[in-house]
């Protein structure tokens, strides 16, 4: 190898057996690279997280809707919207997952991404737990959606999570996700419960 070349290796990479071995990235251009990652992950989750709000809208009452999408191809398998009303089990992300089951059938929740505007309550997220569905992302926090008057059990979704160790292993549980949007919308809702006449009693999500 001539001098100009090893000079040229030596300042881009490590020279092994005649092979340059690749030169690290400096520091700044990681640092961009991993905001780069952060920013499309950021716009994937919110542009999945207006459907779940889109799902919300047509409950304005109990505003709580989530979407299952595929999560590598970005494929919507599943949509649902608080059915409360007709069930007491029917919260938005049982709806969304029992749609999906009735159009893919009781398998593959490990490739998919649940959205959701609520916090999923202990029995949603006990649900997702049973079916090994691995990436949850809500808005709205359990705190944030008691403080428009609607009861939500004091068991955070990452506290189920956790006590279901023994089998279940999420990959993604991420909140906060539009939920500036998401919290306008439960108050939204708050105020037109308030103005109903012979209002029933706040129902969980």
């Amino acid at each position: 190898m001539d001098s100009d070349r090893r000079q040229f290796l030596g300042r881009c990479g490590a020279v092994v057996t005649g092979v340059a071995a690749p030169f690290a990235l400096p520091r700044h251009a990681l640092q961009e690279s991993h905001a780069s990652t952060r920013t499309r992950a950021g716009t994937r989750h919110e542009r999945f997280m207006w459907l779940a709000i889109e799902q919300a809208r047509r409950n304005p009452q109990w505003p709580f809707g989530a979407v299952i999408v595929d999560h590598r191809t970005g494929e919507v398998l599943g949509s649902g919207v608080n059915t409360g009303a007709d069930s007491p089990v029917l919260h938005g992300e049982v709806v969304a997952m029992n749609d999906y089951v009735h159009r893919q059938g009781n398998q593959g929740w490990a490739d998919t991404t649940l959205y959701t505007t609520g916090e999923p309550c202990s029995m949603c997220m006990s649900a997702m737990a049973w079916a090994n569905l691995r990436r949850v992302v809500w808005a709205s926090s359990i705190d944030e959606i008691r403080r428009t008057e609607i009861n939500q059990i004091a068991l955070s979704a990452r506290e189920v999570a956790a006590s279901a160790r023994s089998f279940y292993t999420p990959e993604l549980l991420l909140g906060g996700v539009l939920s500036d949007h998401t919290n306008r919308l439960f108050e939204e809702a708050q105020r037109l419960r308030q103005n109903l006449p012979d209002a029933p009693p706040a129902k969980p999500s």
